[in-house]
């Protein structure tokens, strides 16, 4: 997908206003049936990077920090919960952005909202689809994130690299996409959420809402 070809299908594609209402939700019960789910989540919006590359748009992520107590050194995006003093998702992923990695918010134009997610951890996540432009600096924040990195969106958007792994959590075996690239990988919510963002940009909207088969 080049950028011409991205903002295009963003513009037709992304909502312009958050999806937030629970019922809406997708999830990692889209892949799990039965699987309880949160009845008052707490909000949380996260910030899906695209960055503007000669070669082509690229993705970035974060590694969270080992020091954190919840999905410490796991792959994901810049993101947390959405505070009483933010004005909504978009302030809140930004302000998440500028905390945990110094990204200026100068840089970032909002290109809409994906599918809201469910997490099975209590979270209604609000992904923000926000278009990078280079020249931005980053300063880590070692406490939340040890790395930054990159994935060509080519790579990210090919089903051939989105994997279905199983593994047993709280007695039972669940299914979660999975994403590989170089020596990383991606998976559970990020992937989730990534996996959405495909289906929104790529499928038709009919078929992009419709859940994975059990």
């Amino acid at each position: 997908m080049t950028e011409a070809e991205l903002l295009e299908r963003a513009r037709t594609r992304l909502a312009p206003e958050p999806i937030g209402r629970l019922e809406a939700a997708r999830g990692d019960h889209d892949l799990n049936a039965g699987l309880p789910l949160a009845r008052d989540p707490k909000r949380a919006a996260v910030l899906v990077p695209i960055v503007r590359r000669p070669e082509g748009p690229t993705l970035l992520f974060t590694t969270r920090s080992s020091r954190l107590r919840a999905h410490s050194g796991q792959v994901a995006f810049p993101g947390g919960r959405i505070d009483a003093g933010d004005a909504g998702p978009w302030d809140a992923a930004l302000r998440e952005a500028r905390e945990e990695i110094g990204l200026d918010a100068r840089f970032v134009a909002r290109l809409g909202y994906s599918d809201t997610y469910l997490s099975t951890s209590g979270y209604l996540v609000i992904p923000v689809v926000g278009l990078v432009s280079e020249g931005f600096a980053l300063r880590l924040n070692p406490a939340e994130v040890t790395e930054v990195f990159e994935v060509p969106l080519v790579h990210a958007f090919d089903e051939g690299n989105h994997e279905l792994h199983v593994r047993a959590w709280n007695g039972r075996l669940r299914r979660y996409y999975a994403i590989s690239h170089a020596n990383r990988y991606v998976w559970g919510v990020t992937a989730g959420i990534l996996r959405h963002l495909h289906e929104r940009l790529t499928r038709e909207p009919a078929q992009a809402r419709s859940p994975e088969a059990p």
